[in-house]
C-alpha cells in the first residue's frame, strides 16, 4: 500500500529505480570477473547498488590497483549502454515532480549517470549526488543526508525510492520513509517496505503546503 502521508522531498537511486540498466551492468561485470578469475555470477550478486571500488575490493583486488579497475570498469559501462531504459512511467511521474523538490542518490560516478539517465531519455535533477560526492557509499547513509541537505529538506521527511538491499539500509540508516521499486527484481524481496513495480499507476501531486502526496491512477 502507499505510504499515507505527504513529504518534503523524494530522493531517488538510479539503477534498477529509475532506470533499467541490468543488462549492461551484467555484460560488463561478467567480463571483469572473468578476467580475474572469479565466478561471474557471485560478483554480479555483490555489485548491485553500491560503488564499483567497493566491489572490486570485497573481491580482494590489491588496494594499490583498484582505482585503475574502477576507471577501466566505469569506462566501460560509460561505453556500453545498450538495453538501458527508464522504468515504465517514470518519465511521466517525474516530470510532475518540482525540481527543487527531487533529487537523485546513486552509487555510479557522474560521468556513468549522467550517460544511463542520457540513455534512458531522463533529465536529471539540479541535485545529483554521485559517488564522488561522498566519502562512504552505500549503505552508509551519506549519499542521502547530503541530497537532504542539498534540497534543504529533513531525511525524515523525505521518501527515498530503492531497489537493493544496500541502498535499502543506507535508506533507513539516513531516517527516510522507504519505497522500494522491484521492476529489475527476478523475485519479490524481503521487505517491511512498500514496494512497487513500476511507476504506472502512480500520481504525484504538490499539497498547498507545498508537500509532495502520491496517489493512485485512475483511469
Amino acid at each position: 500500500m502507499l505510504t499515507q502521508r505527504s513529504y518534503a522531498a523524494f530522493l531517488f537511486d538510479m539503477d534498477g529505480t529509475l532506470i533499467d540498466s541490468i543488462a549492461s551492468a551484467v555484460r560488463i561485470w561478467t567480463r571483469w570477473a572473468e578476467r580475474h578469475g572469479l565466478d561471474a555470477a557471485a560478483v554480479v550478486e555483490t555489485m548491485h547498488g553500491v560503488r564499483a571500488v567497493e566491489t572490486i575490493r570485497r573481491w580482494g583486488i590489491p588496494e594499490a590497483e583498484v582505482a585503475r579497475e574502477a576507471a577501466e570498469l566505469t569506462q566501460a559501462e560509460i561505453d556500453d549502454v545498450d538495453g538501458v531504459a527508464a522504468i515504465a512511467g517514470v518519465q511521466r511521474f517525474l516530470q510532475a515532480l518540482p525540481p527543487d523538490r527531487w533529487a537523485i542518490v546513486t552509487s555510479a560516478p557522474r560521468d556513468l549517470a549522467a550517460k544511463r539517465l542520457a540513455a534512458a531519455g531522463l533529465v536529471p535533477p539540479p541535485v545529483l549526488v554521485t559517488a564522488e560526492d561522498v566519502v562512504r557509499g552505500k549503505p552508509a547513509p551519506d549519499g542521502f543526508l547530503a541530497a537532504a541537505k542539498r534540497l534543504g529538506a529533513d531525511p525524515e521527511d523525505c521518501l527515498a525510492w530503492e531497489d537493493a538491499p544496500a541502498g535499502i539500509a543506507a535508506a533507513e540508516a539516513s531516517g527516510a520513509t522507504v519505497m522500494v521499486v522491484g521492476a529489475t527484481h527476478h523475485r519479490p524481496m524481503a521487505t517491511r517496505h512498500p514496494v512497487i513495480a513500476d511507476y504506472e499507476d502512480l500520481t504525484v501531486t504538490v499539497n498547498g503546503s507545498g508537500r509532495l502526496v502520491l496517489g493512485l491512477q485512475v483511469i
